[in-house]
């Protein structure tokens, strides 16, 4: 399959998933994750219809940004260390890993010396596991009500990476349970935007996109097989 054919069967996926729980499929953003792919292969996917451009690292997303000319948005989706935090603010619409209050902070400043508003997502690690990055649910709420007092920071909403589950499946319940912390952090902090959930790659973003994501990160099912080395 080309990359033309393969945006356009994720589409059609995702609009069968929306239609299935009653949701408009223009809610669902696909976020088109592109590590290890080479600008060429990005700008094939841009012709395609695809705005919005995923990568890991900064360092690499840096390269590509400057060989791209074609108009899309850029989503550091990675863990994203502290000190980059200003050269992805520079690179980045979106930063949806954000996973701690030192991070926040250094997001903020380097909005301020840039004269940007950054947009950002709080990743959660819904399943608490110890070799990911996120903030606990214990945490989650009183990062949320810290990161409002920070005028460069926009919190648009949450984040999550589940376990790979060979079943799709069998990841909904991390997908319903970030679906119910953004209800009730919308509840109780009615100031932060908190619009959006980024959940759902490759191998089970229909049931994302059945349990609420307005964000979809996806690599394999667009660019096909990673390039090796």
């Amino acid at each position: 399959m080309t990359i033309k054919e393969r945006v356009e069967s994720v589409r059609a996926r995702i609009a069968a998933a929306a239609l299935r729980v009653g949701r408009d499929p223009g809610e669902v953003l696909v976020v088109a994750v592109a590590k290890s792919f080479p600008a060429s292969t990005i700008e094939e996917a841009i012709a395609a219809g695809i705005s919005d451009i995923g990568e890991n690292r900064v360092q690499e997303a840096q390269a590509k940004i400057g060989e791209i000319n074609a108009p899309c948005r850029w989503h550091m989706v990675g863990h994203l260390q502290t000190n980059k935090a200003r050269l992805a603010v520079r690179l980045f619409d979106w930063v949806h890993s954000l996973d701690s209050w030192k991070l926040a902070q250094e997001l903020d400043k380097a909005g301020s010396t840039l004269g940007k508003r950054v947009r950002a997502l709080v990743e959660v690690n819904v399943a608490e596991e110890p070799t990911k990055t996120g903030v606990t649910e214990i945490e989650l709420f009183p990062l949320l009500e810290r990161v409002g007092s920070l005028p460069h920071l926009s919190i648009e909403g949450l984040m999550a990476m589940p376990p790979f589950d060979p079943d799709p499946d069998g990841v909904r319940p991390c997908f319903r349970r970030l679906t119910r912390l953004r209800e009730e952090a919308v509840s109780r902090f009615p100031e932060l935007s908190l619009r959006h959930l980024s959940m759902g790659m490759s191998h089970d973003f229909e049931v994302a996109v059945e349990e609420g994501a307005t964000m979809v990160r996806i690599g394999t099912a667009i660019f096909g097989a990673r390039p090796q080395g």
